[in-house]
């Protein structure tokens, strides 16, 4: 365990996952999200098994007992990123990010729905804290016929807010994943279904992009591979508990982004809901912290005894 490395390659990971966003948005305004969804797993492919070659782990890390798992999960998985990457041609780069800090949230609810996993009355509290900072984000965009907003806009705020809500049920199935398949095979699988669903797109009119806008999308490819790798190595060298607060420095990120390539300020509301978010789920952290050395204790106590 070295967890300075952990938390190194955690926001190393951040970085280059924003990058794939910010690459991604600059290309959303003429190319669709479907064709997007399509360059963004198919060059994290090679990046993948190049990783994979270079562990030793090419011929046992893609073993899997739970094919069809492995497709629900990318079922999810592909809408969810494609409900992100239309919100980013819609919206700002950090209005965008805030709206998607609920996943992490709303995977609290769904693992006490769909894992029976105890949630005790202070996560249930913070959920509830994080969705109001949800709704702070929402609002101005939900505006409509005030002359506040757009249709476009509405549309990017619920395809944000659809992102988060089916991203954090694809984390339950990667939950049920880790229990039998390697993070490898995760990765990949999710990858190879990603590329192979984003093709039934194609009837909705895909577009032959400008050698600009093409080194974008391999761009946002080769990053989003980057990215995944990173995260989870990182997860080798630190507690997720330690560096799970690490991915809030996204929204520094994001606003830094914003500004100083698609010249976007956040609004006010933007940045108190994004607060209130980043508080709940930083406080949702703790407590799984604080219970994960609870059960520790519980299980060396019980394995002391007699």
């Amino acid at each position: 365990m070295s967890p300075l490395t952990g938390i190194a390659l955690k926001i190393a990971s951040v970085c280059a996952l924003m990058a794939m966003s910010g690459l991604v948005k600059a290309s959303a305004d003429t190319v669709p999200p479907g064709q997007i969804v399509f360059f963004r797993s198919l060059f994290a492919l090679p990046v993948i098994l190049a990783w994979l070659a270079w562990r030793r782990e090419l011929a046992t890390g893609l073993r899997t007992a739970r094919p069809l798992t492995h497709l629900t999960r990318g079922l999810v998985g592909t809408t969810a990123m494609g409900l992100m990457f239309t919100a980013l041609g819609l919206l700002p780069l950090p209005e965008v990010t805030a709206i998607f800090y609920a996943a992490p949230i709303l995977l609290v609810v769904f693992a006490a729905l769909f894992l029976g996993e105890q949630v005790r009355l202070f996560r249930y509290s913070m959920v509830a804290l994080g969705m109001v900072g949800v709704l702070i984000v929402l609002s101005p965009r939900l505006a409509i016929g005030t002359g506040l907003t757009s249709d476009a806009e509405a549309l990017g705020a619920l395809a944000a807010l659809g992102c988060a809500i089916l991203a954090a049920l694809a984390m339950v199935f990667v939950r049920k994943l880790v229990a039998t398949e390697t993070t490898s095979a995760i990765v990949f699988y999710f990858s190879v279904t990603a590329t192979l669903l984003s093709l039934l797109t194609l009837p909705w009119g895909w577009v032959r992009p400008d050698p600009a806008t093409l080194a974008m999308l391999i761009g946002a490819g080769l990053m989003g591979g980057i990215g995944q790798i990173l995260l989870t190595s990182s997860f080798r060298y630190a507690d997720a508990s330690l560096i799970a607060p690490f991915e809030y420095t996204s929204m520094l990120l994001a606003i830094a982004v914003g500004y100083a390539v698609f010249g976007e300020v956040p609004t006010a509301p933007v940045l108190a809901g994004a607060a209130l978010i980043t508080l709940a789920g930083l406080m949702i952290i703790r407590r799984e912290r604080q219970l994960g050395l609870e059960r520790a204790r519980q299980r060396k106590a019980a394995s002391n005894q007699p």
